[in-house]
């Protein structure tokens, strides 16, 4: 089995579609981490007497991460911002959030600027050791897609196929991962190739085109695909296991996480949650664990 990176100039360079972020390297967030921390004052976390005297929590959610979270026509949109306005009516303090970028709201939490982040955290064993998290909001399970009309039906299907997936990314570790299960079932016989791409509108584009026989992206991702180009492509199946994505605290933040945490558990018991997830994921996850941390 071979690897190739796909690069090209104008792809990754301006803004990130569906759930790339997903797959965003944990070394290349921990740098960022350690940048801004350099540069920024460390604030420590504020107890719940802190909270309740100032009478807020602050929290920042990203402003281009679709379905999680997005700004249509000037207002914030997306599963985590509605489910956010749910969590508002269950605290007893006020929400301020703030909008931004990915790529200043990891370091903002971890610096104490911003209580927590309200945005899809891939919940790694690296992430964990600095910061604390929410019960899971949604899973993320990596899945194959195809071409409509294509041949394969199953995982077991993709023995000696070429798949595309987004290089440095936790669905390409799955895939290398799942590639091994395929050798070990088939007599040694696995992918034909994994192919590398920088991002997932490339992959898709030579999905549709014939160059790749199948691509691998998160469940969620590729519901989200499938509802934009129904006549084009198919959901497979499972290839992956189950990650979670959660809200974030800085590490040893307990009074805000279990204010938040409290009205997230309640969302669940009343179903709330769920009917968003299949509003914004055309899928629900019932059997998510309370805590991850």
């Amino acid at each position: 089995m071979s690897s190739l990176i796909i690069q090209r100039a104008e792809a990754g360079a301006t803004r990130r579609s569906g759930l790339r972020r997903l797959a965003q390297n944990s070394l290349r967030t921990l740098f960022a981490i350690a940048a801004f921390a350099g540069a920024a004052h460390v604030a420590n976390a504020a107890s719940a007497d802190e909270i309740k005297s100032r009478g807020y929590i602050s929290v920042v959610t990203e402003d281009d991460f679709k379905p999680f979270e997005f700004v249509d026509n000037g207002t914030p949109t997306g599963y985590d911002n509605e489910m956010l306005a749910l969590v508002k009516k269950k605290l007893p303090v006020q929400i301020r959030q703030q909008i931004m970028p990915w790529s200043g709201i990891l370091p903002g939490v971890t610096t104490g600027k911003y209580d927590m982040a309200v945005t899809a955290v891939l919940v790694t064993p690296e992430r964990k050791g600095t910061f604390d998290f929410t019960a899971p909001l949604a899973e993320s399970t990596t899945f194959y897609a195809v071409k409509k009309g294509s041949p394969i039906k199953s995982a077991d299907d993709l023995v000696g196929k070429i798949i595309g997936v987004q290089t440095g990314s936790a669905m390409l570790a799955d895939v290398k991962a799942f590639d091994e299960q395929l050798k070990k079932t088939h007599g040694g016989k696995g992918l034909k190739q994994i192919v590398e791409y920088q991002s997932y509108p490339e992959i898709y584009q030579d999905l549709a085109l014939g160059r790749l026989d199948v691509a691998a992206n998160t469940q969620i991702n590729l519901n989200s695909l499938i509802r934009t180009r129904p006549d084009t492509f198919v959901i497979g199946e499972k290839i992956g296991s189950p990650v979670y994505i959660a809200w974030a605290v800085k590490k040893g933040d307990t009074a805000a996480l279990q204010m938040v945490n409290g009205a997230l558990l309640d969302l669940r018991k009343s179903g709330e949650m769920y009917q968003m997830q299949k509003k914004w994921f055309g899928a629900s996850f019932e059997s998510m664990p309370q805590s991850i941390n």
